[in-house]
């Protein structure tokens, strides 16, 4: 089986690239200074808080698009039959 990612050392930056070899796009970058001895990214404590902070809004935020487009959905037969009786107008007013 293919191996879907490599792991290179840029010899500019010394830095650690994955790269997905079927598409040919970096995944994830690491500085050496953020390496363990093993070559694997250290842990960051304030990298999770942060990532956290930023997905705990996506479910209120989700919600709240899922009910305006219910409300939007609920609306639109009001809005297409406004739109019905305005072309049905200006037909008969052009039939006069």
């Amino acid at each position: 089986m293919e191996t879907k990612q490599i792991e290179v050392d840029c010899p500019c930056c010394d830095t650690r690239l994955t790269i997905d070899v079927r598409t040919r796009t970096v995944l994830k970058h690491a500085p050496r200074a953020t390496l363990d001895e093993t070559g694997k990214a250290k842990l960051d404590e304030g990298r999770w808080d942060q990532a956290q902070d930023r997905t705990a809004g996506r479910v209120d935020e989700a919600g709240a698009k899922l009910n305006k487009a219910l409300d939007d959905e609920r609306a639109k037969e009001s809005r297409l039959d406004d739109l019905f009786d305005k072309a049905n107008k200006k037909l008969r007013k052009d039939d006069d």
